[in-house]
């Protein structure tokens, strides 16, 4: 059973290392605990050369699914920033759109910062500044977006 749970280890490790760069430490978490859980499950099915093979599958399923849990989380944040991206536009000059995950201390904050007029078009448009804090960690971009005529928001820059 042991030697199971330590080949089911290894499988998933190697799986992990095989992940995305851009994949977040949640989702890199998820891939692993599942990947565990998966290989334990998979070791309690078949017997002789089919138990080993069930330990394999049951990890890579696991790890397949854990990673997904956990990208969904990651995505929460994601999903958080164009939201709060796309009601800045609509929002007062200089009043920062926030929202704090309930789940950890990630923080999404959207300010207007500046509105005109595109050359060319006419179109109205609005620059923003976002600043997004990850684990402690804050990171700031800018951009700007113009209104559709069908009042739909289109990102520039």
């Amino acid at each position: 059973m042991l030697k199971k749970v330590v080949i089911a280890t290894a499988m998933v490790a190697m799986l992990a290392g095989c992940q995305n760069s851009n994949a977040g430490q949640k989702q890199t978490g998820g891939a692993v605990l599942g990947g565990l859980i998966g290989g334990l499950a998979g070791s309690q099915i078949g017997g002789g050369s089919g138990k080993l093979w069930a330990t394999g599958a049951g990890a890579v399923l696991g790890a397949l699914l854990g990673s997904e849990i956990g990208s969904s989380l990651d995505r929460a944040d994601r999903a958080a920033l164009e939201r709060n991206t796309y009601q800045s536009f609509n929002a007062p000059l200089n009043q920062p759109i926030v929202w704090d995950n309930p789940n950890n201390s990630n923080r999404v904050i959207v300010t207007p910062t500046a509105e005109g007029r595109q050359q060319g078009t006419g179109a109205y448009c609005r620059e923003y500044q976002q600043t997004i804090i990850v684990g402690g960690r804050s990171e700031q971009a800018f951009g700007r977006a113009c209104q559709q005529p069908d009042g739909s928001w289109k990102i520039v820059s």
